[in-house]
């Protein structure tokens, strides 16, 4: 538990470069607000079209009694919108990122640059961003079905489908947000993903207060700055040693 609260501090610490880098950090609002804006319309969309899209989706229940078809239905409609809140958040990261990949870099290479190291040289690129940022929605697409199918079981299914949701697209969003710091360390997507799991609570704390950040309405785009600075300071403690198990007293 002590590692999961330290990676939900790390976003804190991401927000106190509001202090340091004002300026800098205001330039981060603004490809994340020009991304929310058409995020927002898409939700507010399907949030109005969602009781006909269930309808339509589940023809078969019209011959139900009338308290089980609402009951079914509204189960698929919820499923339905946690996918898609699930989608929205690793589009919208992917999106954000690559689009203001110039400002987030002046960012994470500033607070690098505050924290001591400067001289980080390892190039990420324009295609390594829309490559992993592929990766990263096409992962979020396989975590919104599985989170979509959790949420029809009966009785337990949504606080599951839940959990399960702000899990694993916690974790997504910390490995995109951390890539580009971790690229720049020369490692390598594979080594990536081998650090981000020896310490996978740190990585999960980070992600999941991000993650939940993003769902207050027009958190993602206050929180993004804060995130990708969060990220890079994620990036650096990953490479602190991992202590030795302690030995068991005879």
């Amino acid at each position: 538990m002590r590692e999961f609260i330290r990676g939900v501090g790390l976003l804190g610490h991401g927000f106190a470069q509001w202090r340091r880098r004002p300026g800098l950090m205001a330039l981060g609002l603004v490809p994340a607000a020009i991304v929310g804006v058409l995020f927002l319309g898409g939700l507010i969309a399907l949030s109005a079209s969602l009781p006909a899209l269930t309808e339509a989706m589940t023809p078969f229940a019209d011959g139900w009694p009338g308290v089980w078809a609402a009951v079914f239905r509204v189960a698929v409609g919820t499923a339905l919108l946690g996918a898609a809140l699930v989608l929205v958040a690793v589009t919208f990261t992917a999106l954000t990122l690559l689009v203001g990949e110039p400002f987030y870099e002046r960012i994470w290479r500033a607070v690098e640059e505050d924290a001591g190291s400067p001289q980080l040289d390892g190039d990420y690129g324009f295609w390594r961003s829309v490559a992993d940022g592929l990766s990263l929605v096409a992962r979020g697409v396989g975590t919104a079905l599985v989170a979509a199918l959790i949420g029809l079981v009966p009785v337990v299914g949504a606080v599951a489908s839940t959990l399960f949701a702000v899990l694993f697209t916690g974790w997504l969003i910390a490995d995109e947000l951390s890539s580009r710091a971790l690229t720049a360390r020369g490692l390598t997507r594979r080594a990536r993903r081998e650090l981000l799991h020896r310490r996978r609570l740190r990585v999960l704390g980070f992600g999941v207060a991000t993650q939940l950040c993003f769902l207050v309405p027009l958190g993602a785009v206050a929180t993004m700055p804060a995130a990708v600075a969060g990220a890079t300071l994620l990036a650096r403690s990953l490479q602190d040693p991992v202590p030795p198990p302690r030995q068991a007293q005879a």
